[in-house]
């Protein structure tokens, strides 16, 4: 039951952009905004188990936050991390027809 929890909690949203989609053209991988502390074999089971789908490899970035400024007041956005995750062949994840 603890297992299933926290595969739950290690992605949190796919992320969309513009060389996300160059990525998913060209070399079948698709990004996800993951947990901080997650592992690798953590997030290729995680997204097999949710999407039903076969891993060939991933990979992960960790992003730093960026300085913002409101007024007087400096901060930062929060650091998060993301995975690069490169499908078997004949496999695909199709966020749009997802129920």
């Amino acid at each position: 039951m603890m297992k299933q929890e926290r595969l739950l909690k290690i992605l949190l949203s796919p992320h969309v952009t513009s060389k996300a989609y160059e990525a998913a053209d060209q070399a079948s991988h698709v990004v996800f905004k993951v947990a901080t502390d997650a592992k690798k074999p953590e997030i290729k089971e995680a997204v097999e188990t949710l999407f039903e789908v076969k891993i060939d490899s991933v990979k992960t970035v960790n992003v730093k936050g960026k300085a913002r400024r409101f007024g007087r007041i400096e901060g930062r956005t929060k650091d998060w991390k993301k995975a690069y995750v490169k499908l078997a062949e004949g496999h695909d994840i199709n966020f749009i027809d997802a129920e």
